[in-house]
C-alpha cells in the first residue's frame, strides 16, 4: 500500500505501517484473507452486472461518453466502531435540532438577528431566504425533516462537519443498495460480525413523513414529488416511493381545489397531506416562484400557508445550509440549546470579509474556495491540485462577487482501502448520514460513504465520478446505537 502517512486511515489510523489494523477492522481482515484477487474481482463484476440491471445510475455532467453512468461500488467497506457512532449520532442529532429552530426563528421572531449572533443581511438577502414563509405556522414547528450531514475525518482523526443539506439531501438510495449489495455477495460476514442494521431507513422515513403530517390529519396521504424522469437522482426518488409503499407524482398530477391539494388516480381525486419533495424551491409554485416552471403545483404554496399540505423539507430550509450560513452554526448551536458544539466545523473565510478576502487571495494555492450556493462539487477551486491559469481564474472570480464565495483549508481528508485497477490503495472518503427528524430524530447507523476513486482526489461527488462503499458500524451489546431525541 502506498504510503500515506500524511492522512489518517480508517483502517490503520496515522501509521499504515503498523504490523496490523485498527482494533474494529481485525476481524474484517481475518475474514478478507478468504478473498485472493480473483475471487474480488469476480464479486466486482457480479455488483456491476446487478447495478446495471437495476438501473442503479447517476449523471457525471461533462462526460463525454454520456449523460449517465454506473455509481462504481467499492467492495471494502468502511467501518466506524460504536463507540465513535455514538458520538457522532449525538453531534449530528445536537446539529439538527439547533438548525431547525434556527430556520423557524428566522422565519418568525429573528431573535439571533435581535441579539447580533447572525447578521441581518445573512438572511434577509440570502438567496435561499424565502419571505413567503414568513410568519407560516408549519405542523411541529418542524422544517428540517430529512438532513444529510456531511461529515470528514481528518488531522489527527478527529470527526469535522463540512457541509449541512437540508433543501433535497440525495445519496440514500445508493446507502441502500450498498448494503444490499454486500448482503448478496458476502452473506457471511454479516453473520459473524455484528454489523448494524440499516435496512429498515423506509420504514423510519414514512414514519417521520407521516409524524409531519398537518394539524387534525390522523391518516395522511404521503407523496414523494419528482421532476421526472429526466432528473439525475430520479432512480432514487422512484426507488424509495417503491420502498415505502407510497405514490410518485410530478407537479402535472397534482392540483389545488378549494384550498386543498389532490393528486389524480384511477379512483378519481384523492387528498394529499405530505409531500416529500425533490425538487428545488423555485419550481414548487408558478403563481409564487418561478412563473416559467412546468414542474409545480399552481396554488401549492397557498395550502401550504394555510397548514393544510406540509411540504418536506420546508420551503425556505435553505437559508440554513447556505454555506455562507454555515460559519454561524457553532454560535447557533450556542445560542439555542446552550450547548458547545459536539461537532465541529471546518475553519472558514467568509469572503465578503475584507480582512478574510485578503488572506484567501494571498493564499489560494493553499486553500479550498466554494461557491456559497453551489452544490455537487461543481464551482469550487481546490487550490493544491489547480493549475495557475485555474488559480488566477478563480481570483478575478473573488475579486468581482467576494460574497458569493467561502473558503477553507484543503484538508487532509481521511482514507479508506479501496479496490481499483491497480489492487488494493487508499482513496480518501467522506460520510454523510441521514438525520430524520419527526416528533423524534432517528438515524439508521452510518451513511452514505463517498469515495474520491481518482488517485490523490479529494473531490467525492458521484456527479463528478466518485464512487460509493457500504459504512458497517459495529455494535456494542452493552449499548444501544439506536438513540432517539425529542425533535
Amino acid at each position: 500500500m502506498k504510503d500515506v502517512m500524511n492522512f489518517y486511515d480508517e483502517m490503520y489510523g496515522l501509521d499504515v505501517k503498523q504490523t496490523g489494523p485498527l482494533p474494529h477492522y481485525e476481524a474484517y481482515q481475518q475474514w478478507a484473507k478468504g478473498y485472493n484477487s480473483e475471487a474480488m474481482a469476480h464479486k466486482r463484476a457480479q455488483a456491476d452486472a446487478a447495478f446495471r440491471q437495476v438501473g442503479i445510475t447517476f449523471a457525471v455532467y461533462g462526460d463525454d461518453a454520456g449523460t449517465e453512468r454506473l455509481i462504481p461500488f467499492d467492495l471494502i467497506p468502511r467501518i466506524i466502531p460504536s463507540n465513535e457512532w455514538t458520538t457522532l449520532q449525538k453531534g449530528l442529532i445536537q446539529r439538527v435540532q439547533a438548525l431547525n429552530m434556527f430556520v423557524h426563528d428566522v422565519y418568525h421572531n429573528q431573535h439571533i438577528v435581535k441579539a447580533g449572533i447572525v447578521p441581518a443581511e445573512q438572511i434577509y438577502l440570502n438567496a435561499q431566504y424565502r419571505p413567503q414563509m414568513q410568519g407560516v405556522q408549519v405542523a411541529g414547528n418542524n422544517y428540517c425533516h430529512i438532513s444529510g450531514v456531511d461529515i470528514v475525518r481528518a488531522g489527527q482523526g478527529e470527526f469535522y462537519v463540512l457541509e449541512d443539506n437540508l433543501r433535497v439531501p440525495s445519496g440514500v438510495s445508493y446507502m441502500l443498495e450498498d448494503r444490499k449489495m454486500m448482503m448478496r455477495l458476502f452473506p457471511e460476514a454479516f453473520s459473524t460480525m455484528p454489523i448494524a442494521p440499516i435496512e429498515h431507513y423506509p420504514d423510519l422515513l414514512l414514519q417521520t413523513l407521516r409524524e409531519s403530517a398537518p394539524v387534525g390529519v390522523d391518516n395522511p396521504s404521503v407523496v414523494v414529488m419528482t421532476p421526472g424522469m429526466y432528473n439525475s437522482a430520479y432512480f432514487e426518488h422512484a426507488f424509495l416511493a417503491q420502498q415505502m409503499g407510497v405514490e410518485l407524482v410530478e407537479g402535472k398530477d397534482m392540483f389545488v381545489d378549494e384550498g386543498l391539494l389532490y393528486m389524480r388516480t384511477t379512483q378519481g381525486p384523492q387528498r394529499v397531506d405530505v409531500i416529500y419533495r425533490r425538487i428545488d424551491d423555485d419550481f414548487l409554485d408558478p403563481l409564487v416562484f418561478r412563473a416559467d416552471s412546468n414542474l409545480g403545483v399552481p396554488g401549492l404554496m397557498s395550502v401550504v400557508c394555510a397548514g393544510r399540505v406540509t411540504i418536506t423539507n420546508a420551503v425556505g430550509t435553505g437559508v440554513a445550509d447556505d454555506k455562507s450560513t454555515y460559519p454561524f452554526i457553532p454560535e447557533v448551536i450556542k445560542f439555542y440549546l446552550n450547548e458547545e458544539p459536539i461537532l465541529h466545523n471546518v475553519p472558514t473565510y467568509q469572503c465578503r470579509k475584507p480582512s478574510d478576502l485578503s488572506y484567501v487571495l494571498a493564499n489560494l494555492k493553499d486553500l479550498v474556495v466554494k461557491e456559497v450556493h453551489g452544490a455537487g462539487g461543481y464551482g469550487m477551486l481546490v487550490g493544491p491540485a489547480s493549475t495557475q491559469a485555474q488559480i488566477e481564474d478563480f481570483r478575478a472570480r473573488l475579486i468581482a462577487k467576494p460574497g458569493g464565495y467561502i473558503a477553507q483549508p484543503t484538508l487532509a481528508l481521511s482514507t479508506c482501502p479501496t479496490y481499483v485497477e491497480s489492487g488494493i490503495a487508499p482513496r480518501h472518503i467522506d460520510l454523510r448520514p441521514y438525520v430524520l427528524c419527526g416528533k423524534e430524530t432517528r438515524l439508521v447507523p452510518g451513511g452514505l460513504c463517498r469515495v474520491a476513486l481518482g488517485e490523490g482526489s479529494l473531490v467525492v461527488n458521484s456527479s463528478q465520478g466518485g464512487g460509493t462503499k457500504d459504512t458497517w458500524v459495529l455494535e456494542d451489546a452493552s449499548a444501544d446505537t439506536q438513540e432517539a431525541a425529542s425533535c
